[in-house]
């Protein structure tokens, strides 16, 4: 049988305001009472309802957060960073994964809507126009964290992806390599297409024409699509001595494809990885990549969230973390 407040009230001998005086920590209760009803609390195995909390005081104290590929670790870091600042600011999460689909996105998004959750931690590949709407609509305070918005009209958490794939790609040049692959999941994507950009920009720069088979767009952010990557280059025969992924995965699939193929890494070609998750330091070469601070990011955007929720004052919206770039044996 579940132990509701009255229980607690009426073996207690106190009012249920007293009881919930007691359970929220308000301090306009007499030691001899507070002690008597969480001796009841305990032995009764009582546990407040949260959604009848949530309905009294019309928050929910629960958030959501989409995430596109719970299996890729780049997502796993950012929630750290995320769950560790909730539970601080005594939130709840709900983990929602969409499977990189837009169409369940939008069913993730309504379901958590439906479970009257106070706000939204968004992070997927983009933000399309059926995703506004609806955020638009649910008038939910939302923060996305490790993806741009293409309207700037969200508040959101990121690195400069354009600058930090320029100096990448800089570097590369300026070691001689005209021929660097860009291999990604996709350009239409927000933060790939900014990465895109950086990679254009340092091409044009060293006067560098744009060679198309160099661009491989692949179906998702995974090691096997690497192994396509890499592939689908062999295939262009452009040989090329540099490649930039996207992510991390991405990086990995390419570097183990081709040193399958008797490729020499860093002597034959250099690889740079996005992100600088963990599985970084498992390959072999150790991959250079660009550090992204992943707990940082997620522990911003859900304080950034909770300032919205409690509407404290924020300085921006729109929030840019410093990025680094981590030499390994994936380049000379």
């Amino acid at each position: 049988m579940t132990i509701t407040i009255y229980d607690v009230a009426r073996e207690a001998n106190v009012s249920m305001a007293t009881v919930s005086r007691v359970v929220n920590g308000n301090p306009n209760v007499k030691p001899v009472t507070r002690k008597k009803v969480l001796d009841v609390i305990e032995r009764l195995g009582y546990r407040p309802n949260a959604v009848a909390r949530g309905l009294a005081s019309k928050k929910t104290t629960t958030v959501g957060v989409i995430i596109p590929d719970i299996s890729n670790v780049f997502y796993a870091e950012l929630a750290r960073g995320i769950e560790d600042i909730a539970t601080m600011y005594k939130y709840n999460i709900i983990l929602s994964n969409s499977d990189n689909n837009e169409e369940k996105e939008l069913v993730v998004l309504n379901t958590l809507l439906g479970k009257q959750v106070d706000g939204i931690v968004y992070m997927g590949n983009k933000i399309t126009d059926k995703l506004q709407d609806e955020l638009k609509r649910a008038n939910t305070p939302v923060v996305l964290a490790g993806v741009l918005d293409a309207t700037e009209k969200l508040p959101n958490v990121n690195i400069d992806y354009k600058q930090s794939t320029y100096a990448v790609v800089t570097e590369l040049i300026g070691k001689g390599h005209t021929k660097i692959a860009f291999l990604s999941d996709g350009i239409e994507n927000t933060n790939t297409r900014a990465k895109y950009e950086g990679y254009l920009m340092a091409l044009s720069e060293a006067k560098i024409e744009l060679n198309s088979a160099l661009i491989i767009e692949l179906e998702g952010n995974n090691y096997h699509q690497g192994t396509i990557g890499w592939s689908r280059l062999t295939e262009n025969k452009v040989e090329a001595t540099a490649i930039f992924a996207s992510d991390d995965e991405i990086a990995i699939g390419a570097l183990n494809a081709a040193q399958d193929a008797g490729v020499k890494v860093p002597d034959e070609l250099e690889v740079v990885a996005s992100n600088n998750t963990k599985i970084t330091l498992m390959a072999r070469p150790q991959l250079t990549t660009v550090v992204q601070p992943l707990y940082d990011i997620g522990a911003v955007a859900m304080r950034l969230l909770t300032k919205l929720l409690n509407k404290e004052e924020i300085t921006s919206p729109h929030v840019t973390l410093p990025y680094s770039i981590q030499k390994r044996g994936t380049t000379k």
